[in-house]
């Protein structure tokens, strides 16, 4: 049975064979869809995760971090900042986001019980012209953001960050102002109207030695990827089939990412469900 990491990249190889040029965007595009893949966030998670660019996240205590970074309760104590970056240079954002962070357990979790809420934050914006700087401070935080405190022994607890549209469709919530507390991610994903996930990504808190051996998540080397390598191969890069743009109607703030990346795009959820 071929590992997760190997099956993703089955899928960029033949991606990457149809497509010939990229990005550095689409490269780091494509390397968050392994990450989240390679940690089971996907499709435990995440059923569909079709990210239309990627995140960089900072805390104060350490910098930018990688994902699947491991990190410790004290390092992320305090919210982080966080930046938006689309797969090309066609892709422009408008409109308002919701950014939450939900701990996802370790690897194994039964997602169907819901998650833990850390940070719910809705009519934030997206600062600059690309790259995005997620401002919260004229939106509204349902949970304050709140540092991971996973139980002693219990193992590394993934925690995920999320950044979705939020567009005419969507309905506020009621429950503005409470604390961490249980969340169905998908629940409150359909009833609130949230549109597009625009991007995610995940780091890793863990508490004392975990009481039984835990599956790896340890995050895919972006180095590995059929996509990095033809990149670096090729010497230079292009967007021409990796094109993207605002779509209009009820999704007026949403980005699609079109051409070849469509195509691998489309694929991640069947490899997904290979990792079942």
């Amino acid at each position: 049975m071929f590992s997760r990491a190997a099956l993703f990249s089955l899928c960029l190889a033949s991606f990457a064979a149809a497509a010939g040029s990229y990005t550095q965007g689409d490269l780091q595009t494509e390397a968050s869809i392994a990450h989240l893949t390679q940690s089971g966030i996907v499709p435990s998670l995440l059923p569909v995760f079709n990210p239309l660019g990627y995140l960089n996240v900072s805390f104060q205590a350490v910098g930018q971090i990688s994902p699947g970074q491991a990190l410790t309760e004290t390092q992320v104590h305090d919210q982080p900042s966080i930046v938006f970056t689309a797969a090309n240079s066609s892709v422009s954002y408008t409109g308002t986001t919701t950014v939450i962070m939900a701990d996802a357990g370790p690897v194994g979790t039964d997602e169907s019980q819901g998650q833990t809420r850390h940070w719910l934050s809705y009519g934030a914006s997206l600062a600059g012209n690309g790259p995005y700087t997620l401002d919260t401070s004229k939106g509204t935080n349902v949970t304050d953001y709140a540092g991971p405190g996973p139980a002693p022994g219990s193992g590394a607890h993934r925690y995920v960050i999320m950044l979705f549209e939020q567009g005419s469709s969507f309905n506020e919530p009621t429950d503005a102002g409470t604390g961490v507390q249980t969340i169905n991610l998908t629940g409150y994903i359909q009833s609130s109207g949230l549109g597009a996930l625009y991007a995610a990504t995940y780091f890793t808190v863990e508490n004392g030695t975990a009481t039984a051996t835990p599956s790896s998540t340890a995050p895919v080397a972006t180095s590995t990827l059929p996509a990095f390598q033809a990149l670096s191969g090729s010497g230079t890069a292009t967007s021409a089939s990796h094109s993207a743009s605002s779509t209009g109607g009820s999704s007026s703030g949403a980005m699609s990412v079109k051409g070849g990346l469509s195509a691998l795009l489309a694929a991640v959820p069947l490899v997904g469900a290979a990792l079942l």
